[in-house]
């Protein structure tokens, strides 16, 4: 599959570049993506939430009345979870929500929701770039230039380029990620991935691997 490579004002430079169709026109693999992606957000719990229960909630132990003879139900101290300000019964716990996946299983993910991008024609391919300083506008202007504007987009660079994440972290439905840390879940939560140059030499270099 071979796309052709635009400038950073949206034209077309007369080049192509060649995307390997074991990466970018595989059959993609839904189970597959479903697992990577249930993995990430899974992998974004802090898992911190406690509630105190009935041991760690403060009152007094003593018994608040007899066992028998009431004509009540029996019930224990003031802690007990029945009650008002009583401790809470089955409460969440600290917790490690993390799932483990097979490293084959995440990159058949990647390679499918790369292959289903390209397959609808929502990848674009850009020459190298770099800003001398952060510059939100000149970034914005990229991106409308590129007809993005407003639109979910993730720009894939070859290496981390400062200057590029700085002019990006403040629009909000764009973002900059390296080749290296592409994930499943960020390429399909995009509208449009845009890859640099250096960014498709890197990921034949990681899948290669």
């Amino acid at each position: 599959m071979k796309l052709e490579v635009l400038n950073i004002q949206g034209q077309k430079t007369g080049r192509e570049i060649d995307l390997p169709e074991g990466i970018f026109g595989i059959e993609p693999n839904d189970h597959a993506v479903y697992l990577a992606v249930k993995q990430y957000l899974a992998n974004q719990r802090q898992g911190t939430h406690k509630a105190k229960e009935r041991s760690e909630v403060s009152g007094s132990t003593r018994k608040l009345k007899r066992q028998k003879g009431t004509g009540t139900a029996r019930f224990g101290d003031i802690k007990n979870p029945v009650f008002r300000g009583g401790g809470r019964m089955f409460g969440p716990r600290p917790r490690n929500y993390s799932i483990k996946l097979n490293k084959k299983v995440r990159r058949l993910a990647r390679k499918s929701v790369l292959s289903a991008k390209a397959a609808s024609g929502e990848i674009l391919i850009v020459e190298d770039f770099s800003f001398e300083s952060p510059k939100t506008k000149e970034f914005a202007n990229i991106l409308n230039n590129l007809q993005l504007t407003g639109k979910k987009s993730v720009l894939v660079t070859s290496d981390f380029e400062k200057e590029v994440y700085l002019s990006s972290r403040n629009l909000k439905k764009c973002s900059v990620v390296r080749a290296s840390d592409l994930s499943t879940y960020a390429v399909m939560n995009s509208h449009t991935l845009v890859l640099s140059e250096g960014a498709v030499e890197k990921i034949k270099e990681t899948f290669a691997n």
